[in-house]
């Protein structure tokens, strides 16, 4: 696991008990569904990472980036402000 994978999983699984691995949340950014069960995780990798390491995230795991956009647009939306991937 790379010093970036690690990183972000610790900002993602900590707080709200979780036990993502990176092929996991990989998925659950790019997926819909993650905005309609409210996942907490996800939520934090759109909010509490910082735009350049989500960035570097997605194109180590190979996450569709125009899916994962279209997530956190939903996510921002939701919120009620504005997130710095949010399509």
């Amino acid at each position: 696991m790379s010093n970036l994978t690690a990183q972000v999983l610790a900002t993602v699984n900590a707080p709200y008990g979780a036990n993502h691995s990176a092929h996991q949340l990989a998925a659950l950014i790019a997926d819909p569904s993650s905005v309609e069960t409210c996942d907490a995780s996800v939520f934090a990798f759109f909010s509490e990472v910082a735009p350049a390491i989500q960035k570097a995230f997605m194109a180590e795991m190979k996450v569709n980036e125009d899916m994962a956009k279209a997530v956190a647009g939903q996510f921002s939306k939701m919120a009620g402000y504005s997130l710095p991937l949010a399509a």
